[in-house]
């Protein structure tokens, strides 16, 4: 049967392997690190992850009426803990999504005390994952680590479009990434660039 906003559920699947790409991208140690060490201002590697468990569970259960857990958060506070429990709670609203039909999407509910229908809210929704997510991987390049691909190209994987740059995610799906982070965080090679630009204006 033809589903008119198909296409939003497809998309939420991609974020939930991208939300999941940068998580791999973290290292162990980062997790505490601020952007500016001594400023509580800035959200650490942690805190994101907390927030983003925390607030899409809230989000689909208030808003969508999916309920997946009883606790939005995992039990250990580790990176991989975070990954499997984001992961097993974003795949259970992706099967519930999957059974929504038109009227259902089209649906008006409150979204912080404004009507919305829920197609707006998922896409508003897509898109605090994403600010965030661009958050969490500027603090990585602050911390110094390499970056995979997330939507395209990174100056670690070939830099500008004249370079015709690769696009390398850190693991080839999702069952791999989750098998991956597991036992040996081996992640897709990453390309040697020497003396190569990979930004518009490098220092001189």
């Amino acid at each position: 049967m033809f589903r008119r906003y198909q296409f939003l559920v497809e998309t939420y699947a991609t974020e939930i392997e991208k939300v999941l790409s940068a998580w791999a991208m973290i290292q162990a140690d980062d997790l505490r690190r601020r952007p500016l060490a001594g400023d509580p201002r800035g959200r650490n590697l942690l805190e994101h992850m907390v927030h983003q468990c925390a607030s899409e569970d809230g989000w689909f259960l208030t808003m969508f009426f999916i309920k997946v857990t009883d606790a939005p958060l995992p039990a250990s506070e580790t990176l991989l803990a975070f990954v499997q429990h984001y992961a097993a709670c974003a795949q259970r609203r992706l099967a519930a999504l999957q059974g929504k039909d038109d009227a259902w999407w089209e649906t008006v509910v409150p979204f912080f005390g404004v009507p919305r229908p829920r197609t707006w809210i998922l896409v508003r929704r897509i898109a605090h994952t994403a600010h965030h997510r661009g958050q969490q991987l500027a603090l990585l390049r602050m911390l110094g680590r390499p970056l995979h691909s997330t939507y395209g190209p990174t100056a670690d994987t070939g830099g500008l479009a004249k370079n015709q740059p690769q696009v390398i995610y850190p693991y080839a799906d999702l069952s791999s990434l989750l098998a991956g982070e597991a036992l040996t965080r081996e992640h897709a090679a990453l390309p040697v660039l020497l003396g190569q630009q990979v930004t518009e204006r490098p220092d001189s």
